[in-house]
């Protein structure tokens, strides 16, 4: 064992040397980490930041991996999930504190279940706090910064700082965490009482359109593109005649056009170059260049 590992070992939740990132994201794509660390607190996420530091590894820090395509080499150093491990969080009154870890769906339906609104467009996301944070994710109408007080985060030298909703620069699928400065421990979110019949309704409402019109029998990453102002990315995909485009196991939806999924042993590489294809056919017919919403992890050839 790695001096490297041993180190680690003072973590008191998961080291695993040599873990299949396959294993880890929505995608069901992507090669070894050097080392996945899952932190069981947040003070074990300062000491593998400190010891990743000591050892000039580099660090990646992952949700629950549904925004994500991993390299099919992997990634280097140390790559720090923090779904799976931090995940307590409170209610005090209409104010939900929740550490990075824990999962959009859940929050929404206990939030709920007490009373409080605010939360239900998330109920079908399948993102960790932290992940959905650094994307603003959103969908029915609602982006989960706009319910953000402040955002407790520590820097990679280990200094933990409170970030006030100003200042995280929320945006369109953007935040100032996508700079990669800090990592994302916990955040204070602001909900409103509300009616629970209703609330209740409205998740059962949205999960129905999402399971209508999005591929879930195949696993996948969410959106690939962020939509261009004024139209669907979907639409000019499909439009462009994507459609159905197919590389290896990676596939445009038919059901779904700003959707890859993986039909089966797709590979980071397949991926990538359905990405670059729809990209030219949509620039080529509308003169509109699309951006992922997807983060790449690790070292790609293009």
């Amino acid at each position: 064992m790695c001096k490297f590992i041993q180190d680690l070992q003072v973590i008191q939740g998961f080291v695993l040397p040599e873990e299949k990132l396959c294993l880890h994201t929505t995608w069901r794509i992507g090669g070894p980490a050097e080392v996945l660390v899952i932190p069981a607190t947040q003070e074990d996420v300062l000491n593998a930041i400190r010891i990743a530091t000591l050892h000039s590894k580099p660090i990646t820090v992952i949700g629950n991996g549904s925004n994500l395509l991993v390299a099919d080499s992997g990634v280097r150093g140390l790559v720090l999930k923090l779904s799976g491990g931090l995940k307590s969080y409170s209610f005090e009154g209409n104010t939900l504190r929740a550490e990075a870890g824990c999962l959009l769906p859940g929050l929404a339906r206990t939030s709920v279940a007490l009373g409080l609104s605010g939360l239900e467009f998330a109920a079908g996301i399948p993102a960790s706090l932290g992940g959905a944070l650094l994307m603003n994710a959103g969908a029915h109408g609602g982006e989960l910064g706009n319910l953000v007080q402040d955002v407790l985060a520590c820097k990679l030298d280990g200094e933990v700082i409170s970030i006030s909703s100003e200042r995280c620069n929320f945006g369109y699928r953007q935040s100032t965490f996508q700079q990669g400065e800090y990592i994302i421990l916990s955040a204070n979110l602001r909900l409103q009482p509300g009616d629970k019949a209703e609330s209740l309704v409205k998740i059962k409402d949205n999960l129905e359109r999402r399971k209508n019109s999005q591929p879930l029998d195949f696993p996948n990453a969410g959106s690939i593109f962020r939509n261009p102002p004024g139209v669907p990315a979907g639409k000019l995909i499909e439009e462009a005649g994507a459609k159905g485009l197919q590389v290896g196991g990676a596939l445009v939806s038919e059901k779904h056009a700003n959707f890859i999924v993986n039909t089966g042993g797709a590979t980071a590489a397949d991926v990538l170059a359905v990405i670059n294809s729809v990209q030219e056919m949509v620039w080529q017919k509308f003169n509109i260049l699309l951006h992922p919403e997807v983060r790449k992890l690790g070292c790609f050839r293009e």
